[in-house]
């Protein structure tokens, strides 16, 4: 029979559970790492002495939306790339598009965003973004036909490495992005 474990090791009961995961874990989940309960406060300095032991590391420890988790530095990304063929997705500018909006005006509904872009929205856009997990239905807008009101997701903070909405660019610089783009 194991022996109940001690708070003797915290931040290698902490690293070892953030290196492991597969997703990112809330400070809900870490506290149950611990037989003692552990305080928010306590939790959260541990974890701040825990990134900054990582500061000259190739991996860093960051909060996003979902929690936190361990990711690859991302100036080591050209290298990390060469050990897979895989490529990432690319999106259309219209997909881009349409998720920007949902991103910065939720919730939308599908004729807000044919109003901003001046085209027809398709429903493979709408089906891509839903697919990824970046979108999701948050409710109906009270009018006539009862349209489905669309906003972003947690999955889609944690895949730009964001712990909220108000993390994303100014929308002035964005859509300078996309003019430079086009």
């Amino acid at each position: 029979m194991s022996e109940p474990m001690s708070l003797d090791k915290p931040m290698q009961v902490l690293e070892a559970a953030l290196l492991t995961a597969q997703e990112a874990l809330s400070s809900h989940e870490l506290k149950r790492l611990f037989d003692t309960p552990i305080s928010s406060r306590e939790l959260e300095r541990m974890l701040a002495t825990l990134a900054e032991s990582y500061n000259d590391r190739g991996v860093e420890l960051v909060q996003i939306a979902s929690g936190w988790r361990f990711r690859s530095r991302p100036e080591l990304q050209t290298y990390l790339d060469r050990l897979t063929s895989e490529k990432a997705p690319r999106y259309s500018r219209a997909v881009l598009e349409t998720l920007a909006i949902i991103a910065y005006r939720q919730p939308v509904t599908r004729g807000d965003i044919e109003e901003i872009r001046g085209v027809q929205v398709a429903s493979q856009i709408i089906k891509t973004l839903e697919a990824r997990g970046w979108i999701e239905v948050v409710g109906v807008r009270e009018v006539p036909g009862r349209p489905e009101l669309l906003g972003t997701t947690a999955r889609l903070l944690d895949d730009l490495n964001l712990r909220s909405l108000s993390e994303l660019p100014p929308l002035a610089e964005m859509s300078g992005l996309l003019e430079t783009e086009g």
